[in-house]
């Protein structure tokens, strides 16, 4: 019976083949969203082993950081955005889980980002959660967190007014955008612990910046900030 599954199993594959969600070319048995040649070939930064990386920098002056980065580079019309676009708009939650595994392969190795306390995902507000029906940050947080055997808490920080899209935004209307739109629902809890705060991909910061800005509020925390991808 276990034979007869496996020809029905290979005969479906043939005839409704499962596609790479970077590439978009067809998986053979074993690959799982991905294929091998794009799981190991993502566009990586390697900001992990660069402490003053472009990420970094984007915060030097704004909020104090204890490490930064994102996994890989986001151009338009690349893996990272095909990959992206099955994950947020094609309802693919498993791609966040995948690529926070990745991402924590890395981060293990450095011991700023595997020492730290918590994973916090940036939230969406409940309006938007409920549309969508989940939160992207969150499976990408949840990868990480079973990587680096670090728990993740996605109720804490909470997202407390609707933001109209950032997308077309100027940079110093992005940052206005977000002023006063997070905020923490048990912050004693945080006191003196290093959070890793989680988002799917960074352009100018300012969503980063604005939920940094309220947990460094919390007595003695330490912040690092991870995302998938760094928009270039």
């Amino acid at each position: 019976m276990k034979l007869q599954a496996s020809y029905l199993a290979d005969f479906v594959s043939l005839l409704f083949p499962e596609l790479c969600k970077a590439c978009g070319e067809s998986l053979v048995s074993g690959e799982d969203l991905l294929c091998i040649d794009c799981r190991y070939n993502l566009p990586f930064t390697n900001f992990h082993l660069k402490a003053d990386n472009i990420v970094a920098q984007q915060f030097w002056g704004k909020i104090n950081l204890e490490a930064a980065y994102a996994m890989c580079y986001f151009t338009k019309g690349g893996k990272m955005q095909h990959l992206m676009h099955q994950f947020k708009y094609r309802g693919i939650q498993n791609i966040g889980n995948l690529l926070g595994n990745i991402a924590g392969e890395q981060l293990i190795k450095n011991p700023v980002f595997s020492n730290a306390d918590l994973i916090v995902p940036v939230p969406l507000h409940k309006s938007r959660l409920r549309k969508r029906g989940y939160n992207q940050s969150t499976n990408f947080a949840a990868g990480l967190s079973q990587k680096l055997n670090i728990p993740f808490n996605e109720l804490n920080l909470v997202r407390i007014r609707a933001t109209e899209t950032q997308t077309h935004r100027s940079r110093f209307s992005r940052f206005e955008n977000m002023q006063q739109v997070f905020t923490l629902t048990n912050p004693e809890v945080l006191i003196n612990k290093h959070v890793i705060l989680v988002d799917d991909v960074i352009t100018t910061g300012s969503t980063l910046e604005a939920c940094g800005a309220e947990l460094l509020k919390v007595e003695g925390l330490k912040l690092s900030i991870a995302t998938i991808a760094y928009a270039e």
